[in-house]
């Protein structure tokens, strides 16, 4: 089988547009045999940590707003892992959705919150899920900061994270954490055997810059396939040795 991950612009407040692009991402792996995609995280809405803003673009899941988000992307494979806003009563989260054949098959919320992230609850569990016969669980962006966050995936028998991630940052901090991020997942690749398969964002929005990166991992930590981290494209990797 093979497996994929989107390095994508920032689509801010701007859902159609999202939609429109992860299509095109999708019947791209799909043409390349790819049985699992990954999106970074924020994608649908924009990485929004605004009170005002993130409560106006988050969705219900079980909404027919949600509903009409699902019934755009595609029928077919691959099954998607799709960063958004989500609401459930007042409360907002980062979330990962995994959908499949216009279905949401579950969703993983992210446990470890910067503080930049107030708006946010922290999530408390961490669903294991398998596309293809490959098991995966999900670490968004600062989870992999967590040696624990990748343990509770290991520890239920799978063989890959997934890390929708993104890494919008201040120029400077950008820059300095240009060759940073691989590193840090490789370390929870080492210490629990796991692939790491990461999505994320690139382009500029006034002070700030992204430069991915969106990669996989091996569970030696090593790089094993990048996108260049200029620009928008598709990573599609063969998981036959996973």
């Amino acid at each position: 089988m093979k497996i994929a991950a989107a390095q994508t612009p920032v689509f801010w407040e701007d859902v159609e547009a999202a939609l429109a692009y992860a299509r095109e991402a999708s019947a791209e792996a799909q043409a390349a045999g790819a049985s699992l995609l990954c999106f970074p995280e924020g994608f649908l809405q924009g990485y929004l940590v605004e009170p005002q803003a993130a409560q106006r673009a988050a969705l219900d899941l079980g909404s027919s707003a949600f509903a009409d988000v699902v019934g755009q992307l595609p029928e077919a494979e691959p099954l998607l892992v799709l960063g958004l806003i989500e609401a459930e009563g007042e409360r907002l989260y980062n979330t990962a959705v995994v959908i499949q054949g216009r279905r949401l098959i579950g969703r993983y919320r992210k446990t470890h919150l910067l503080k930049s992230e107030a708006v946010f609850t922290p999530g408390e569990d961490c669903p294991v899920f398998e596309a293809a016969g490959l098991r995966f669980g999900i670490n968004i962006c600062f989870d992999t900061n967590f040696p624990e966050a990748a343990r509770k995936v290991a520890d239920q028998g799978a063989g890959l994270l997934v890390c929708p991630a993104n890494n919008m940052l201040p120029r400077a901090i950008a820059v300095d954490w240009k060759d940073r991020h691989n590193p840090v997942r490789g370390d929870r690749c080492r210490e629990t055997g796991l692939w790491c398969l990461s999505a994320d964002v690139t382009g500029a929005r006034g002070d700030r810059v992204a430069w991915g990166p969106t990669a996989l991992l091996d569970p030696a930590g090593e790089v094993v396939a990048q996108l260049p981290l200029d620009g928008p494209g598709l990573l599609v990797v063969d998981a036959a040795g996973f």
